[in-house]
């Protein structure tokens, strides 16, 4: 009876996990929030089969569906979701998501359809004592990537300088602990201590959930109504507190004193070997204003700073309230990577991604062009 009670209360947490997991993909969509409520759902209805085999002892559909849940999904997809809050690296999610497609779709049918021996009790089974080598060895093979997938997003995060990186490490460790929990339970079944850590793994990743859907603070919040604020004395201010030099211009006919007073180079025609950028960016929900701030900010450093950057613009999207797209043309390629290099350019790429859901970067060539000689000047005062 206590197996029981334990199951079915793991199940109705499991539930509203799942429910409250589901508010939190709708309110910040994003790749990582329905990765989890996918872990979310499948557990739970794994642990919802749990409850009719403690009830009525387990048979073949109720072993199935729960080892289905519990040992491959959930686990899988939690890690898959702290993967992608984790790492930035569009190549890495890309061959990540490469895996789960696979991991996903061999096992979950290998489980679905291998012979499993029919000798079950009332208590959690464990999957070695029912599966055979094939089923066993592919559900070890995905745990293994589950390992993989927890630690390079750990590592990611304990490697990258930022204000939120206690916040996301403690995230990717209530992930790591619901994912261990959920695996131990599956290899061992545990009986009624089986039903309590799987209280356990569901309560650890709604915890995680609850902690990423926190709003973070915003650093401009402290400067109160943004309205009436003054970015040219934020950056006069800036300035003498960090007293940050920034990144010096390497071509021939730099000269280093050009940031500090007015009249910077006089910009010459555009070469052949003009370079652009368009970025566009996908917005959570509720998230424009602080975008907004951030972007404000950092197109007039560049206006300020960076003379061989002849265009830098943010732009919102009528038709589409959650984008924006920021272009930018520079003298050249190095140009370019002196751009990339500034300071504020790197503190505006850190602090944005709070605001941030997706990104979509298209790097152009020119092979024509016809502006106005004010394009410029209205688009970028100094």
């Amino acid at each position: 009876m206590v197996t029981v009670g334990l199951a079915f209360i793991s199940a109705l947490v499991g539930w509203s996990a799942t429910a409250a997991l589901a508010a939190y993909a709708q309110r910040r969509p994003g790749v990582a929030s329905v990765g989890w409520l996918v872990a979310a759902l499948g557990t739970t209805v794994g642990l919802s089969a749990g409850v009719v085999g403690t009830m009525f002892e387990f048979g073949e559909t109720t072993f199935r569906i729960l080892h289905i849940g519990i040992s491959l999904l959930g686990p899988l997809y939690m890690a898959w979701g702290a993967f992608e809050y984790g790492v930035r690296s569009p190549r890495g999610r890309f061959t990540s998501r490469l895996f789960l497609s696979a991991f996903t779709i061999v096992p979950l049918v290998v489980l679905s359809v291998d012979r499993v021996s029919t000798r079950f009790g009332a208590s959690y089974p464990a999957l070695g004592d029912h599966y055979d080598l094939i089923p066993r060895s592919l559900v070890n093979v995905a745990q293994v990537l589950v390992a993989v997938l927890l630690v390079t997003a750990l590592a990611a995060v304990a490697r990258r300088a930022s204000g939120d990186r206690g916040t996301d490490l403690s995230v990717l460790g209530l992930v790591a602990l619901a994912v261990l929990l959920s695996v131990l339970v599956g290899r061992l079944g545990l009986g009624a201590w089986g039903a309590l850590l799987m209280l356990g793994a569901v309560s650890a990743l709604w915890g995680a959930a609850a902690v990423a859907a926190r709003p973070r603070r915003d650093p401009y919040d402290d400067y109160g109504d943004y309205d009436d604020y003054d970015y040219d004395d934020a950056d006069e201010d800036l300035d003498d507190e960090l007293l940050e030099e920034p990144v010096r211009r390497k071509r021939r006919e730099a000269d280093p004193y050009d940031d500090y007073y007015d009249g910077p180079p006089v910009r010459q025609a555009p070469p052949a070997k003009l370079r652009g950028v368009i970025t566009i960016y996908t917005l959570a929900d509720g998230r424009g204003p602080g975008f907004d701030r951030l972007a404000e900010a950092v197109v007039a450093r560049v206006s300020d700073r960076e003379p061989d950057t002849l265009l830098f613009a943010c732009h919102t999207v009528p038709s589409a309230p959650l984008q924006r797209i920021v272009y930018a043309i520079y003298r050249d390629e190095l140009a370019q990577e002196e751009h990339e290099q500034q300071p504020h350019v790197l503190e505006f790429s850190r602090l944005s991604t709070q605001h941030v859901v997706a990104t979509n970067v298209i790097e152009l060539s020119l092979s024509g062009a016809a502006a106005s000689d004010g394009l410029t000047a209205m688009l970028m005062p100094h």
